[in-house]
């Protein structure tokens, strides 16, 4: 697939966005200066930036406990989300969500759903919606592996099928539930093979390599706009960071890690850029830029002001 340089420099500053951001939030916990609790994206950036940007405007995605990095491929602000995460009233979701619950359903990002598989029978609701209002939209629903062992991942996949909605179920296999390794919860060797139960495509590729993950991205997703019915995607990938905030993640062998490290998405990206030729001062340029971004959407949020008592009483149904 032949990408433009321009797209592929778009992706580069994503994946790195995402890295920054992550970066600058985890040691804004560690100071203490940021509430609430997170669980992080570093290592997995391939995969958001790649699936995303596959998606037209008016598609959508459910997302996880591990959200920002969806959030910030979908193209939200980051100063935005930056206030979400101090709690205050410039938030995305006003500061009432926090780093779990984060969206922006004009960007295409639904509320984020922290409980493990929530986010699958509503993104195989939305497709449904979507199918019954026949509007030529495609839901995308992003998982971990932990969530292909609930029972509202087998009812959706199966409702999806036969009903041949337009959803793509992703699943970023960073090979750990929390911190119980996949051998351990599930016989399949590949998540992607439980597709067969539901006569839908099963396509398991490298997380890691944004250009594939991009073009297998959309391939499925213009095929279940074209009326073809879902799949499921399988990225395997590794997040290089616990799986919340003060995990120190021991149970990964250090000798694992290292590989990961190795092979991390923006490390694997930039030594393809430079050789197609863009120099590495192009490259640092982009980091450069991103760096102040964030520190910019930092102080926007400490200088936003939390929500009031009477907020408590908006945003209600009843």
């Amino acid at each position: 697939m032949d990408i433009e340089t321009d797209k592929l420099l778009e992706f580069y500053r994503k994946m790195v966005l995402i890295r920054e951001f992550e970066e600058r939030v985890k040691f804004l916990f560690l100071e203490g200066i940021m509430p609430g609790t997170i669980h992080q994206y570093q290592g997995q950036e391939a995969c958001a930036v790649g699936v995303c940007s596959a998606l037209k405007k008016g598609d959508v995605i459910t997302t996880t406990h591990r959200p920002h990095g969806h959030c910030i491929a979908m193209g939200m602000d980051i100063k935005e989300m930056m206030a979400e995460l101090f709690g205050r009233i410039t938030g995305c979701c006003r500061g009432k969500g926090g780093s779990m619950h984060m969206g922006d359903i004009e960007k295409g990002v639904v509320p984020a759903i922290a409980i493990v598989g929530g986010g699958i029978p509503v993104a195989t609701g939305l497709g449904l919606a979507f199918k019954m209002k026949k509007q030529n939209y495609v839901a995308v629903c992003f998982m971990g592996d932990g969530a292909t062992n609930e029972g509202t991942f087998h009812e959706s996949l199966n409702m999806a099928s036969i009903w041949n909605l337009p959803v793509v179920y992703v699943v970023e296999n960073n090979f750990y539930g929390a911190s119980t390794h996949v051998s351990l919860v599930m016989k399949v060797e590949r998540i992607s093979e439980r597709a067969s139960a539901y006569r839908m495509p099963g396509i398991t590729i490298d997380g890691n390599d944004v250009l594939e993950v991009y073009s297998r991205s959309l391939e499925l997703v213009e095929r279940a706009r074209a009326g073809n019915g879902p799949a499921l995607l399988e990225l395997l990938t590794y997040r290089i960071t616990g799986h919340s905030r003060r995990d120190p993640a021991l149970y990964q062998p250090q000798e694992e890690k290292k590989k990961a490290i190795e092979n991390e998405p923006i490390k694997r990206f930039t030594k393809y850029l430079i050789s197609l030729g863009i120099s590495e001062a192009t490259l640092e340029q982009i980091k450069d830029k991103v760096r102040i971004e964030i520190e910019e959407a930092v102080k926007f949020a400490m200088d936003s002001p939390y929500p009031s008592p009477e907020d408590t009483l908006k945003d209600i149904f009843v």
